[in-house]
């Protein structure tokens, strides 16, 4: 006899919202300002990749018997989020020329913020 299996949360979810709200956003602030758009789309980017990564490697496991594992990915998950996060960030402000800073940070924070707002959602209603 299995126990019961309990279902991996739809993390995803998170991932496809911010990309629905950075894509139009950016679009919108095309219309006004290319540079001010690209950095923005740099910094949100910036924020959403790293954060489907850890979410990737932190809800691959599931179970009991998996507990040594599921905490290995979180580690692994975390430290590969703040790497990557710091690679984008060097990548953007090294390589991307012209650049709007204030735009860039802008994104992410926007990006980090529906993040936040979108895990608290999916674990209110888990509840």
């Amino acid at each position: 006899m299995t126990g019961a299996e309990i279902a991996r949360p739809p993390v995803h979810r998170i991932t496809l919202a911010q990309l629905a709200i950075l894509v139009p956003l950016c679009l919108v602030i095309l219309a006004l300002d290319e540079v001010r758009a690209y950095s923005v789309l740099s910094g949100g980017m910036i924020a959403i990749l790293p954060q489907a990564y850890f979410a990737a490697l932190a809800f691959r496991w599931r179970g009991a018997r998996s507990a040594r594992a599921i905490a290995r990915s979180g580690y692994a998950g975390e430290v590969g989020k703040f790497f990557l996060s710091f690679a984008g960030f060097a990548a953007v402000f090294a390589v991307v020329r012209p650049i709007d800073g204030l735009a860039v940070f802008a994104g992410y924070l926007v990006m980090l913020t529906i993040q936040i707002f979108g895990s608290w959602l999916l674990l209110s209603r888990r509840q």
